[in-house]
């Protein structure tokens, strides 16, 4: 197949799934087929959010790090999202004394945060700038078949349901970790599929400005680290933090009062409380229920040459490393460099995504999962704040030889995959004996 601009793609995205409150991923996806001359047709279950009331209720913040900033520079966007992030250059450590300390994340590890709906409506309008790019607003996807490219859609045009079906050459299922895409997978012989729950959910509470100005240092990541339980906060352009508590579902059960979560404030966070306020604190805790957090992978991740997974559809991970929405984005960088170099043949194309990305993806779930039991324990310890000065110091003498983990994942090394990083033997990794499963006890609370 050639990019052509008589062919017909379709990146479906259902929108809303498993604690994602948007989807990213299917509108740059939408932008590089665009680019490529390809009829590009997006759908998406939710209303448009630049001109809806409809709200989730909660996101978490978004990190962007190298990895996601070349796929945007690749199509154009690079600068223009970056100068709505803020930069945070190191974690900023507060004990329950009230000490604070800083851990530099390494050379050149920046990292910016991203408010959710900013990132949504600029990819969805810059996607709709293509001529040959059409987005769909409020449809469904009911039913898929792979091997006929039939799509089915539940949509609503003035207050009445309308069933929409559509055929395509290609279908890129970006819809989440619950996909309907993927479903059609999972009546395919040696399909590999598993999900898991994991024990311990978020919710989200509050920093507001303080006399118009942010109440904490700004360029960091905040983390309150606690051992079997953290919570964190990301600063936003508006000048306020947006706090996650992390921690077992047991614990936030037993919190049934106002009262009991201002004593478990005061025992845990007790310099958080004149930043969140204790009446806010009291009633925003009970806002909304703790939010699950779940685990998917699967392989491979494409059906013949007519469809392939991306996204949270084909790996959604565990936000403790910010790299789900980074690792979306490079699966969009990727399937892209593979069509300059098979000259948009899917046949070809396909298989070699899957081939490549299968082991990278689910290197970094297992990354992100070990990264929980650094941020919320590991952080608390001496010989780990000294092995990290001892890593950077490493690093700055011989730079090519060693390279920190967190550095090798987040920023200037893209070009080592995720599965050498999580491999016990790979040699510039300062960190690999924590790589063995057996080693890491994710959630022992």
């Amino acid at each position: 197949m050639t990019g052509s601009g008589n062919k017909s793609l379709t990146s479906s995205i259902p929108g809303l799934r498993c604690g994602e409150t948007i989807s990213r991923v299917g509108s740059l996806n939408a932008c590089f087929f665009a680019r490529r001359g390809f009829q590009v047709e997006v759908y998406e279950s939710r209303e448009d959010i630049r001109i809806s009331n409809a709200t989730s209720g909660r996101s978490i913040n978004l990190a962007l790090s190298h990895r996601g900033r070349q796929a945007l520079k690749a199509i154009g966007m690079e600068d223009q999202v970056v100068s709505q992030g803020i930069p945070m250059r190191a974690r900023r450590i507060h004990a329950p004394s009230g000490k604070k300390y800083s851990i530099p994340y390494g050379t050149n590890s920046q990292v910016f945060t991203l408010l959710v709906t900013f990132l949504h409506k600029f990819l969805r309008t810059t996607a709709e700038k293509y001529s040959n790019s059409k987005v769909y607003f409020g449809h469904k996807l009911q039913y898929c078949n792979v091997e006929s490219g039939l799509l089915t859609f539940l949509g609503c045009l003035q207050n009445i349901e309308n069933i929409l079906e559509i055929t395509c050459d290609l279908i890129v299922g970006c819809d989440g970790a619950f996909s309907t895409v993927r479903k059609q997978f999972m009546r395919q012989t040696r399909f590999n599929y598993s999900q898991m729950y994991i024990p311990h959910g978020y919710m989200e509470l509050t920093i507001l400005p303080k006399n118009g100005n942010f109440a904490m240092e700004p360029n960091y990541l905040h983390i309150w680290p606690r051992n079997t339980f953290m919570m964190i906060a990301l600063p936003n352009m508006d000048k306020s933090f947006t706090c996650t508590l992390f921690m077992s579902f047991e614990d936030f059960e037993m919190l049934k009062t106002g009262d009991q979560v201002l004593d478990f404030f005061k025992t845990y966070f007790p310099d958080s409380i004149p930043l969140i306020g204790e009446h806010e604190l009291k009633n925003d805790y009970f806002r909304l229920p703790a939010q699950a957090m779940i685990s998917v992978k699967c392989s491979s991740y494409h059906i013949d040459c007519r469809c392939v997974l991306m996204g949270d559809a084909a790996h959604a991970i565990v936000p403790f490393y910010g790299q789900g929405m980074n690792a979306g984005f490079e699966d969009c960088l990727v399937f892209d460099e593979l069509m300059n170099q098979f000259h948009n043949d899917f046949t070809v194309c396909l298989p070699e995504f899957s081939r490549l990305r299968v082991p990278d993806d689910h290197a970094i779930s297992d990354l992100a999962m070990y990264n929980y039991i650094e941020m919320r324990a590991h952080v608390n310890s001496t010989w780990f704040i000294f092995r990290k000065y001892i890593d950077n110091f490493l690093n700055a003498l011989l730079p090519s030889t060693i390279i920190p983990l967190y550095t090798m994942v987040r920023s200037t090394f893209p070009t080592v995959p995720s599965h050498y990083l999580a491999s016990p033997s790979f040699p510039l990794c300062l960190f690999c004996a924590y790589k063995n499963k057996r080693d890491m006890g994710y959630f022992q609370t």
